[in-house]
């Protein structure tokens, strides 16, 4: 039976679960590793300030511990939101790989470019996110982070959130020299192409990126 990974949206919006599903089963339809999702019900809507986050962090945790207790028990997770919450929590539980996608796209960026831009969805969650940028030693390489002022559910919708998207992303690599474009959110998934197409610069989507690194910790690809 092939490895199962186990991707699980911090927030309580079924449609970026939905989202992250469709992309994935398209990009990676001939994996090797079985791709399940979940949402957390009680979880907040969005993960736009510090206690959503810390409020997402404790059912998160709670989340992968019933997983773990369950006959049907995951071989890795993915925390399918830029903040990571519940991240170190989760890695106090188990030592199954935990990948949360804001960490995984952080290292892919860096991998990619010198300089670093993150579209945020709102602009309370940038004064967080370079908390962690600084935790975790991104700092030196993020140039700017610069938000669409949306909602997690806009931000998946096409007609609404890509044009602002694009704008943003724009003033990131024009006004603060980013060579590399993140999307700091998970319901921006299924829009990066677009993205990309639109800016000529590598544009990095966090969820993707999680799910290939931890499928390939999971296959022996990555040690």
């Amino acid at each position: 039976m092939p490895p199962t990974l186990l991707v699980l949206n911090p927030n309580s919006l079924d449609r970026v679960t939905q989202s992250i599903a469709a992309t994935a089963s398209v990009q990676f339809r001939d994996s090797a590793v079985r791709l399940t999702f979940a949402t957390l019900a009680d979880a907040p809507a969005g993960i736009a300030t510090q206690r959503d986050a810390e409020r997402a962090a404790v059912l998160v945790a709670n989340a992968i511990e019933r997983n773990l207790q369950s006959t049907d028990a995951a071989d890795a997770f993915v925390l399918a939101c830029y903040s990571d919450p519940g991240l170190a929590a989760a890695r106090e539980i188990t030592r199954k790989p935990i990948i949360g996608i804001g960490q995984a796209a952080l290292g892919a960026a860096a991998a990619l470019g010198e300089r670093i831009g993150v579209v945020a969805i709102t602009s309370g969650s940038i004064a967080r996110h370079w908390r962690a940028y600084r935790a975790h030693g991104f700092a030196q390489k993020v140039v700017g982070e610069r938000a669409i002022d949306l909602s997690v559910a806009e931000s998946g919708d096409e007609a609404l959130a890509v044009p602002r998207i694009v704008d943003t992303a724009r003033a990131l690599i024009e006004q603060d020299g980013a060579d590399v474009v993140v999307l700091g959110c998970a319901g921006m998934t299924a829009l990066r192409a677009r993205i990309e197409d639109a800016l000529g610069v590598p544009v990095v989507e966090p969820c993707m990126t999680a799910i290939a690194l931890a499928s390939n910790v999971l296959t022996g690809a990555v040690r």
